[in-house]
């Protein structure tokens, strides 16, 4: 009782209750105005068709759209009014405008170290990926930076409370999840340290991923202790699109020169410190030098938009530091509000233009007809495509969809592999020992189209061949799926089963 008194009781339990109400109050009209029911009934058949003509126009993902439109024609009474509500990526004017200054801002400070052409001697495929980024997402590509690739946690969490404590200037957090316990605790008593040394100190963390995980008032709490804090998009008890968009990323900034980024948030799972799922197989990067900048500027423009203050960003650039670096990276950044799906771009990019191999993990994969079709043609055309997803999953409803997109890659050659010891979050892609990519992005729906996500594009550093050990070692204690298991799998399945699993699929978008 005590459980359910707290779950009831808690910011989401009111809101979810608000919600509710919010629906009953909607019905309840709908019974006490029976007599205009054939009107209100016209008048959503409607609202439903104008719905999905707007739907069929707009520039989302095709699947999106019919995820969207099965449910409308099922429920033409209430789906077009649902839709109106969460669905879609709509904003309004004033967040269209401080977005496009935040834009034109990004790009007047990074555009004078625009310079794809130093990819020359990795070929037109390195050239085109970089040139693609600093065009459509405003993002450089630097030499001179160093990076260091974990494949685990722990080693992750070790080296950034090391260089937590060398900060110098200033320390900007950006995270999705952040959770009191051993990582958060230790992590937070350097940064009170830092801040009573006179350091700038800024925290940003997404609502609805922390709901559950800090107190309603922690942001106020950060803010007595000195830390800055913002809360990306507060969740309120209110039917809107704005619960769809969530600041997915993970980024820890010190001093403008070195920056962590990957699949890693700020709870003890994450580091085995607690068990969820099993064994909690992780990946993050470290970024030195002349590339960590550009992740200054992306803190900084979310920070712009969420305190709504201009910032002199050059207040925050480090001094130059010439480093004999091997190879160039390229920090970058996603938004859903821009119709540029740019982390999955980076993806696709990446598999169709692998020679000899691409290798990808990925917690999800609840892929669209672009990503099916670029993988099972890289497999057809000979490339040695694998996948490593998990074996125990966080989401059981989710999983199911994974699955079950299984059958058209493993018959069109690609390798899939599943993470026995526990559950994988790592979101990481390697192709012919020369590109790499690693950040927030899964392979699914969500981190493509809804969620602001970010990544570090590698190319020709010694980091790529870490990246490509770990996955070869990952695999070693995965399980390989064939297509007789999901074959037989298919078969042991009840009716409903099946039935349920096809439902999860045709809506797998709007997870």
């Amino acid at each position: 009782m005590n459980k359910i008194a707290s779950l009831l009781f808690h910011r989401a339990g009111l809101v979810a209750i608000a919600l509710a109400a919010q629906i009953a109050v909607l019905v309840v009209m709908t019974v006490w105005f029976s007599q205009y029911y054939s009107y209100f009934y016209w008048i959503c058949i409607l609202i439903s068709a104008c719905v999905v003509l707007w739907i069929v126009l707009n520039r989302s993902d095709p699947a999106y759209k019919i995820a969207w439109i099965v449910p409308i024609m099922a429920f033409p009474v209430f789906g077009g009014l649902l839709y109106l509500l969460i669905g879609g990526n709509r904003v309004n004017r004033r967040t269209v405008r401080r977005m496009q200054h935040m834009e034109r801002k990004m790009t007047k400070t990074l555009a004078p170290d625009f310079g794809s052409e130093k990819l020359k001697e990795f070929g037109p495929d390195a050239m085109g990926q970089a040139h693609y980024l600093e065009r459509v997402a405003k993002c450089p590509v630097y030499g001179n930076t160093e990076t260091a690739y974990f494949g685990e946690g722990e080693d992750f969490f070790a080296r950034m409370l090391e260089e937590l404590k060398k900060a110098k200037k200033y320390i900007f957090l950006e995270y999705f999840i952040i959770q009191e316990g051993l990582m958060w605790n230790s992590i937070l008593e350097i940064l009170k340290q830092k801040v009573a040394q006179g350091l700038d100190v800024r925290v940003i963390y997404d609502d609805i991923g922390s709901i559950y995980k800090l107190p309603d008032d922690y942001h106020e709490r950060l803010e007595e202790s000195g830390i800055r804090c913002e809360v990306f998009n507060p969740f309120v008890p209110i039917a809107s699109i704005r619960l769809n968009n969530r600041d997915h990323r993970k980024l820890c900034i010190i001093d403008g020169e070195t920056a962590f980024t990957g699949g890693i948030n700020l709870a003890d799972e994450y580091i085995n410190h607690v068990e969820r799922f099993g064994h909690w197989k992780d990946s993050g990067i470290l970024v030195r030098g002349a590339a960590a900048w550009s992740m200054t500027v992306m803190f900084l423009t979310t920070w712009e938009h969420l305190a709504e203050v201009d910032e002199d960003f050059d207040l925050y650039r480090p001094k130059p530091q010439l480093k004999e670096c091997q190879g160039f990276v390229q920090p970058y950044l996603d938004t859903p509000l821009d119709h540029e799906a740019v982390g999955q771009s980076v993806y696709l990019n990446m598999i169709a233009r692998a020679k000899r191999y691409v290798y990808i993990t990925t917690p999800y994969l609840v892929i669209d007809s672009a990503m099916n079709t670029v993988l099972c043609n890289a497999a057809k055309s000979g490339v040695d495509v694998r996948i490593i997803t998990p074996h125990i999953p966080d989401k059981k409803s989710v999983f199911e969809v994974t699955r079950a997109h299984y059958p058209p890659l493993l018959e069109a050659g690609v390798r899939i592999f599943e993470y026995t010891p526990g559950f994988i979050h790592a979101k990481n892609m390697v192709s012919d020992d020369l590109f790499a990519a690693v950040g927030t992005v899964n392979l699914d729906y969500r981190s493509f189209f809804l969620h602001f996500e970010d990544g570090v594009w590698l190319c020709g550093t010694p980091s790529v061949s870490d990246i490509k050990m770990d996955f070869l070692e990952t695999q070693e204690v995965s399980e390989e799926m064939t297509l007789e298991m999901t074959k037989e799998e298919h078969r042991s399945m009840g009716l409903l089963k099946q039935l349920w699993r096809s439902i999860l699929r045709s809506l797998a978008p709007m997870m």
